[in-house]
């Protein structure tokens, strides 16, 4: 039986990137994974009071447009979607480009054999919808508030990684179980925090 969890991203954060590199390269191993990606808006969260919602406001579009891009993947050309996502990541955070700038986008999409025209149509419309209604619903049902927060039954952790696998796929599913050991196995335990970072 598959072990099913979700986790939640933003293409803007860090530490979104390290986990969600251990679990596409979990899944590229053969995890036993049930796994459902759940778009999480830290605009949204970080909004001034009396700002409209992210997904009302239209100057906010480039700052959610890759997660609503990273939806219409997901939910359209599943077959493509780890290697996009990785590759959203990765253009933000390793190779340094903003991911608020179209032809970024678009040349991700397009390396990935996507028309990138139909891929950005839908982000704003459908992607949009979905944004709209899946960051709510993660806040309701989990009380999420950060990214990556992995997700199993009832429970929901906030979850730092340090260091991304580097393409060694053992060393992403030993990883990704041991989050969800301690998630699903061990309920006592509510916060276990490192005092330093280390170098």
């Amino acid at each position: 039986m598959s072990t099913s969890f979700a986790v939640t991203w933003d293409y803007r954060c860090p530490f979104a990137r390290i986990a969600h590199l251990h679990v596409v390269e979990g899944l590229r191993a053969g995890a036993d994974w049930d796994v459902t990606f759940v778009p999480f808006s830290l605009g949204q969260v970080h909004l001034d009071e009396g700002a409209p919602d992210v997904w009302d406001d239209p100057a906010a579009e480039p700052g959610r447009l890759p997660t609503q891009i990273g939806l219409v993947v997901r939910d359209q050309y599943p077959e493509a979607f780890l290697d996009v996502h990785e590759a959203l990541f990765e253009a933000r955070h390793t190779h340094g480009h903003d991911l608020r700038d179209e032809s970024v986008l678009r040349d991700v999409l397009t390396a990935h054999g996507l028309d990138a025209d139909v891929v950005l149509d839908a982000a704003r419309t459908k992607g949009l919808e979905q944004l709209r209604q899946e960051h709510p619903r993660a806040v309701a049902d989990h009380d999420v508030w950060g990214v990556p927060t992995f997700i199993a039954g009832d429970r929901a952790v906030f979850v730092r990684l340090m260091a991304a696998p580097e393409g060694d796929r053992d060393l992403a599913v030993r990883t990704v179980e041991r989050v969800l050991d301690l998630l699903t196995g061990w309920p006592e335990l509510n916060e276990f925090k490192a005092t330093t970072i280390p170098h």
